[in-house]
């Protein structure tokens, strides 16, 4: 509901008596006998039970604390190293075949241990047959990396910590035996293992009639044959562990988001040490409420109304459809300091109504040079209305 639509009336403005207030609700979180946490020596043993904040996570970045599965990457470089080796299988066996040629042809004629051109011979053999796999191995890490932690750069983790020099072994064997990391790699593992059994069992029982009946064909059937088969077992596996990669991928998020975990004393140094002293800022708050109580007596002239309890609270409005939205308190005050703006704005001609409920709300919920909220729009709309047409003041609604 807008002021707009009750400022002005052309009929009767009919009189109120009282208001009532409710207040907002606070929603409050309901605790059960049910509500733990099923993690062994997690953060909350430690007394980290507050979720870190946005400084922290920022902090831990820098240092090259992130969620990051080294599985992940190293599953995709498996799988699009081997896709590299399947698309350029043509490119690396000629140049194979073109080196065992090589060597064996000059096998009896070039002494190895003075001719030159056997190691540069080498080399180039080597990159012909290294650089391309290199290659995409170092772009798909590169974007293995990127995609779960972004562009990072930081030499932190490699920078050299004496602290690290004696290892802890009591937390060391913790972490290592007796924790839901150790039992998830543990399970990962036995995991891994099965699958890449079944993979390989079942592509062997598959081809078993074929296999038998290899050592009667051509070598270069057999080698064919093989070489199919085993890059097939590869490639299979290689999609089996990205996908269990992914799973660790997510583990290892919830991990590092439990290691950053901060304590309550840990919130509030760092909300200290960023956003100030809580004392030290309300006690600021407090001077320049006072200071505004000692120049708001100045501007109760200007105000358009003044509601009041009649005996505790007064509280001075003014509207201007210029630069306002809606009406701004521009001074309150109980008891004595209320006596002081009521006999003020009597001096000034500005008119007094009384409303215990009104003045009650308002002087709890806004502060000085603050809009009223929406919910008393309706009310205040009717005085204005009502002030107007007795001072005969003329003024537009917005």
């Amino acid at each position: 509901m807008s002021l707009k639509d009750f400022l002005f009336y052309d009929t009767l403005v009919l009189p109120f008596n009282e208001m009532t207030v409710t207040p907002l609700g606070r929603k409050t979180g309901i605790s059960t006998p049910f509500d733990v946490h099923l993690q062994w020596f997690a953060a909350e043993d430690e007394g980290r039970t507050e979720d870190p904040t946005e400084h922290k996570i920022k902090k831990a970045r820098e240092e090259g604390k992130v969620a990051k599965s080294g599985e992940l990457t190293s599953s995709l470089i498996l799988l699009f190293g081997m896709v590299g080796i399947g698309i350029l299988s043509g490119y690396l066996l000629n140049n194979f075949l073109a080196m065992l040629t090589y060597y064996f042809s000059h096998a009896t004629e070039v002494d190895i241990s003075t001719d030159s051109h056997v190691m540069a011979s080498f080399l180039t053999f080597f990159i012909k047959l290294s650089l391309p796999i290199l290659v995409i191995s170092f772009i798909t890490a590169l974007l293995g990396n990127i995609m779960q932690v972004g562009f990072l750069f930081t030499v932190k983790p490699i920078t050299p910590d004496f602290k690290k020099i004696i290892p802890k072994f009591g937390k060391w064997l913790q972490r290592a035996f007796m924790s839901t990391e150790a039992l998830f790699n543990l399970g990962k593992s036995f995991f891994t293992i099965a699958v890449i059994c079944i993979i390989v069992y079942l592509n062997l029982f598959f081809e078993i009639k074929k296999i038998a009946v290899l050592m009667r064909t051509h070598y270069m059937i057999s080698f064919h044959f093989y070489a199919s088969l085993v890059f097939k077992i590869i490639i299979e596996t290689a999609i089996a562990l990205l996908i269990i990669s992914i799973a660790d991928y997510f583990f290892q998020r919830q991990k590092h988001k439990e290691s950053i975990k901060m304590s309550k004393q840990e919130i509030k140094e760092e909300r200290k040490t960023y956003d100030g002293d809580p004392l030290l800022k309300s006690r600021l708050r407090q001077r320049m409420q006072e200071i505004m109580r000692r120049s708001m007596l100045k501007v109760v002239p200007k105000a358009d109304v003044v509601i009041t309890n009649p005996t505790h609270y007064a509280v001075a409005l003014e509207w201007k459809k210029e630069n306002m939205v809606s009406p701004q308190v521009v001074a309150k005050g109980a008891d004595e300091i209320a006596f002081k703006i009521k006999e003020i704005a009597k001096a000034h001609d500005v008119p007094v109504i009384e409303n215990k409920p009104l003045a009650r709300a308002i002087f709890q919920e806004v502060e000085i040079g603050e809009s009223i909220p929406e919910k008393f729009y309706e009310v205040v709309a009717l005085i204005l209305a009502q002030v107007y047409k007795l001072t005969g003041k003329e003024k537009e609604a917005v």
